[in-house]
């Protein structure tokens, strides 16, 4: 019997679809496990083929060649090195499953399913994956590992499962994506397994973005008595040894390093640092470009941009239109001195002129509204579009939550761009954002230390500049009352009679929850962005466009 096993956690950043590149990140991993003396490396949910997979795994040609990457992983522990616990979808008896592969000894010595699909927020593993039954534990070296998959440790009855078959360690791969509150939930249901079934437990969590989910590491581990005994950085791979020794009846994992997780304003700015790294670097972009306004979004965006690539893949540039400011121009060179990036000026007011011209015809006699404000809008977008077909960068968009959630933004205009790193962040939000970076310079981060941009950015009414003396507030209720409307109405799905009951005017409830409604159509062609809440537009709220049940209200 085995009184001591070394164990490693292999928190990795696989790319989607990308199964030759994963197989080597995954071997590497693997070979730095071995160099700490591992007799196990742990990796993450579906690692081999990238989490989540979506449709990509209905192509039975796809899963053939998920098939060989596996074979050429089990392969490779025929040397004698560490085996390996992966994640991949497997095929078995004309279904498809998610599970845990174990490897060892040059072949899949036992395979585990996840038995519990979750359906709901980003997930729709039902529609694609078999339920597994229920499992019982693995033999390892004279070790009974209970291995359950992500969603299997949300719910007691894979845990109590495992527990009456004789179960030592549990074991938990993860590809569970970032939310402002996702930690503390995490960790509570690791407790409550814990604490249910008298053993210790080991989650493994992947790290990195893929197109709006951010995953963000931190695993850990869990004594049988509830203690932390180690844990992993966010937002970053790693691969880290525990050392376990069996005591009287069971198995304790000796104290190891505990990195503090990130939290707060902390955790979203590297959930975005991350979504936007990895969007650019695994869809091959050389860099962004991004409208530099001199207004509180755009300096954010492109703080977050220059921290995440580095600022000589960062491009801004600002398009005066007669109704900038000279504060807007002073704020922008200003903020972009203070970023180090590349920063160029292009008047709309040549374009301006242009459309005025060619919509004369049609327009005589129709005094200017919206409309001419609109296409200030979509001049600007016509130029970036412009620099990114030249040259080669992705558009990034600007936009935050509370304009997105009402509509306060224009199709084809402001909203043009191939991704937002502000898309889930209300604007209070980004205020607060904005201060904090400012303060100081984030883990990880390319950018520079002390300030990102002026002061007088995050000081002044935030304002579109469309039309003179122009404010965001003209139109919109003050942002901390609209971002509690909103909060109420996107994450909890409160009525308008719960709203009011916190202090808000009915007719402003009632006002914003039609904005939100309307503004469907608007969401549906917006960029992807970083999932910042626990209820994003697009992957989590899902509304219908054509939709009568505001004229009730």
């Amino acid at each position: 019997m085995t009184d001591r096993l070394n164990i490693a956690l292999a928190q990795i950043n696989p790319t989607m679809g990308a199964l030759n590149d994963n197989v080597d990140l995954i071997l590497r991993a693997r070979r730095q496990a071995a160099d700490l003396g591992a007799d196990l490396a742990v990796f993450t949910e579906l690692c081999v083929c990238g989490y989540p997979p979506e449709d990509l795994i209905v192509k039975p040609f796809f899963l053939d060649r998920v098939d060989e990457a596996v074979a050429r992983l089990a392969e490779a522990t025929a040397d004698g090195g560490p085996a390996m616990l992966i994640g991949a979808p497997h095929r078995m008896d004309d279904k498809l499953y998610n599970a845990a592969l174990l490897l060892d000894a040059g072949k899949v010595v036992a395979v585990r399913l996840k038995h519990d699909l979750p359906n709901y927020s980003v997930f729709d593993e039902k529609r694609l994956f078999d339920a597994g039954p229920l499992p019982g534990p693995i033999d390892f070296r004279g070790v009974r590992l209970g291995v359950m998959v992500c969603e299997d440790m949300w719910t007691a009855e894979v845990t109590e499962c495992l527990e009456e078959t004789g179960a030592e360690i549990l074991i938990v791969p993860n590809g569970s994506p970032f939310d402002n509150d996702k930690l503390d939930t995490r960790l509570n249901l690791a407790v409550a397994r814990v604490t249910e079934s008298g053993l210790p437990l080991i989650y493994v969590n992947q790290v990195g973005g893929q197109d709006e989910l951010v995953f963000d590491g931190a695993s850990f581990v869990l004594n049988a008595d509830r203690s932390l005994a180690n844990q992993l950085p966010p937002f970053a791979p790693d691969v880290r040894l525990t050392r376990w020794e069996r005591r009287g009846e069971g198995w304790v994992c000796e104290p190891g390093p505990v990195d503090q997780p990130a939290d707060g304003l902390d955790a979203i700015y590297g959930a975005m640092m991350l979504g936007l790294r990895d969007y650019v670097g695994k869809n091959r972009f050389p860099g962004v470009v991004l409208g530099l306004s001199g207004g509180i979004d755009s300096a954010l965006s492109a703080a977050v941009a220059v921290d995440a690539l580095g600022a000589d893949k960062v491009r801004c540039v600002m398009m005066p239109s007669p109704y900038t400011s000279p504060e807007s121009l002073e704020d922008a060179a200003a903020c972009a001195v203070l970023l180090g990036v590349a920063y160029d000026t292009v008047s709309i007011e040549p374009a301006m002129t242009a459309y005025d011209g060619m919509m004369a015809p049609l327009f005589n006699g129709l005094p200017a509204d919206i409309t001419e404000e609109n296409l200030q809008s979509r001049a600007r977008a016509l130029i970036l579009m412009a620099i990114s077909n030249k040259f080669g960068p992705m558009v990034l968009t600007t936009g935050n939550k509370s304009e997105m959630s009402v509509g306060y933004a224009t199709l084809y205009g402001d909203m043009c761009g191939g991704y937002s790193v502000l898309k889930d962040v209300y604007k209070t939000t980004v205020f607060d954002l904005a201060r904090w970076r400012n303060q100081r310079r984030p883990n990880g981060a390319l950018g520079p230390e002390g300030r990102v941009m002026p002061e007088r950015i995050i000081t002044k009414p935030p304002s579109a500049e469309l039309k003179p003396d122009q404010t965001d507030q003209d139109s919109l209720p003050p942002y901390d009352v609209l971002d509690d409307i909103l909060n109420c109405l996107v994450e909890q799905d409160l009525g308008i009679d719960a709203i009011v009951a916190r202090g808000h005017d009915k007719a402003t409830v009632s006002k914003v929850w039609r904005l939100l409604d309307r503004a469907e159509y608007k969401r549906r062609q917006a960029p992807p962005g970083v999932k910042i809440t626990s209820r994003a537009f697009g992957r989590d709220r899902r509304y219908p466009i054509t939709n009568a049940f505001t004229s009730l209200i």
